[in-house]
């Protein structure tokens, strides 16, 4: 699910290996490394983000927008832009590839039950890691704190997808485009969709833009606008039957894709009169400035610019994995088989690793079992320790996801899907 659902692949879709894990191979399905491993690259580096939430000293929640800001903070930023679009087109894949094996009818039931626990799970468990307050955010004024993010975009997107899926892969890719290419259009109709919607902004507003809204005890927060990813995900559904061509053909095919893209968003940014509300100019005076400006893109929602600049690399990335080998894609790939456990143990463990360091700097740990906004000033770590801090997290998880890899490579139990 969150691309964090199993990816089975016919047994023509070749090559296909599993690498070393400490357990036997997976017998539940065959598997293309080139998808594990990519998913696997943005889940590490996804944690880096979050890891920056936590602990960036001073954090600004609009540092992208400040011209003076530092390039290693802004491509510290900027490198994670890749995770959200890959995990949801993956999804997409994921389940266009189980036409293999499904039925319209089974498909539409195992998307529409695991779209449901994905939201119930972003409510519960992963608005619980946000904050440590179930009971109330002290910075919320007592609500408790509901964060809807990626996993909700994938999970409302499935739902989606359940439905749509019985239209046939080619009619979902078209959809799909059609939504990816044309929602842009809708920036002059729904709020500013780079800022939050007012409170009295119904809640349909959360199509197209982030909402911000107190409901009785509890204060949800849209972050991830969904319409967007619903395109990105049926994207993914209908260009899964690539991966079913043979290695040579679907190596090809996803290069052009990938250098067709990323010359899509190089020309439609630099003409700048269509793909993304966020303009850029000419900063006087500096070169490198500029550039940034160029590719401070906007993720809420994800303008087309956004995913033309995103999708394109990864898809060159799924290219040329298949022809990669050793320690660290083994490791990758045994990460992007699990991503759903990781994503979900990281949460904790930095939140809790937060803790920790706000004691030892001598903050009340108190003041840390709530929302990283409101941590107190002077807390957090230079952007050298950031990256100390992600390496750490990434060494402490490693273990666990290999222990959850070995368990799935070895049951069938029903449940593990969820996982």
């Amino acid at each position: 699910m969150s691309a964090f659902v199993p990816v089975p692949v016919s047994a023509s879709a070749e090559p296909w290996t599993v690498p070393a894990t400490g357990a036997r191979a997976d017998e539940r399905a065959y598997r293309l490394t080139s998808i594990d491993m990519l998913r696997g690259l943005v889940i590490v580096v996804m944690a880096l983000d979050h890891v920056r939430d936590y602990f960036l000293a001073d954090l600004d929640p609009n540092f992208m927008d400040d011209p003076a800001v530092s390039p290693a903070l802004f491509f510290t930023r900027w490198i994670t832009h890749l995770c959200a679009p890959v995990f949801v087109f993956l999804a997409g894949t994921s389940a266009g590839l189980m036409v293999l094996r499904k039925t319209p009818a089974q498909l539409a039931g195992f998307l529409a039950t695991r779209g449901l626990w994905l939201i119930l799970v972003e409510w519960f468990v992963i608005s619980t890691a946000f904050s440590f307050a179930p009971l109330g955010s002290p910075g919320l004024g007592g609500r408790t704190l509901v964060v809807l993010q990626v996993i909700w975009a994938i999970g409302a997107s499935m739902l989606v997808l359940a439905l749509c899926q019985f239209l046939g892969r080619r009619v979902c890719l078209a959809l799909g485009a059609v939504i990816v290419i044309g929602h842009n259009a809708l920036d002059a109709v729904w709020p500013s969709p780079d800022s939050f919607a007012p409170a009295a902004t119904p809640l349909w507003v959360v199509l197209h833009a982030r909402l911000r809204e107190p409901l009785g005890p509890l204060f949800v927060v849209f972050s991830y606008p969904v319409l967007p990813w619903i395109g990105v995900m049926l994207c993914g559904f209908g260009s899964s039957a690539l991966f079913e061509l043979p290695a040579r053909r679907r190596q090809g095919a996803l290069l052009l894709a990938g250098i067709a893209m990323i010359l899509g968003f190089l020309l439609l940014r630099a003409f700048d009169v269509y793909g993304d509300p966020n303009h850029w100019r000419e900063q006087p005076g500096s070169a490198l400035r500029t550039a940034l400006d160029f590719l401070n893109v906007t993720k809420y929602p994800p303008s087309l610019d956004y995913l033309l600049a995103t999708l394109g690399p990864a898809a060159i990335v799924c290219a040329l994995a298949e022809r990669w080998s050793g320690g660290l894609k083994d490791r990758l790939v045994l990460l992007g088989r699990v991503p759903f456990a990781f994503y979900v143990a990281h949460f904790y463990l930095i939140h809790a690793l937060a803790v920790m360091l706000g004691a030892w700097q001598g903050f009340p740990a108190a003041d840390f079992f709530d929302m990283y906004y409101f941590f107190p000033k002077g807390y957090g770590l230079p952007l050298w320790g950031v990256y100390v801090v992600w390496a750490l997290v990434i060494a402490l998880l490693y273990p666990w996801a290999r222990w959850v890899a070995g368990v799935k490579a070895r049951s069938r139990a029903w449940w593990l899907s969820y996982l």
